[in-house]
């Protein structure tokens, strides 16, 4: 009689042990990621030498340096209707001291 008995007894103590085991490996997965520290932040800053597209500009090369346009626009200067890209604010510079000179080898887009 006692065989009866015993049997439902480790159907209901297997459950229970299987279900503890169940909620103890869900709940140790249950990390916050919401203070974990970002990862190296620097990787997604934009690079600040070359910030403009190229194709926003209607010159070819920077008109003081010769250098292409799709190496890269740090900094732009409007003339004559025209939005002109150059390598750097040195080149812009140079260029505003005599814009008409320099122009020609800006190489302008039609």
């Amino acid at each position: 009689m006692q065989k009866k008995y015993l049997k439902p007894i480790k159907l209901t103590l297997s459950l229970v042990i299987t279900g503890c085991l169940l909620l103890t490996a869900c709940q140790s997965g249950n990390t916050k990621t919401e203070n974990a520290p970002m990862a190296d932040t620097t990787s997604m800053q934009q690079d600040s030498a070359h910030v403009f597209d190229h194709l926003l500009v209607d010159n070819k090369k920077d008109p003081t340096c010769g250098m292409p346009t799709t190496a890269g626009i740090s900094d732009t200067a409007h003339y004559k209707d025209h939005v002109l890209g150059f390598c750097s604010k040195e080149c812009k510079d140079e260029f505003l001291k005599n814009p008409d000179a320099a122009i020609a080898a800006a190489e302008l887009k039609k």
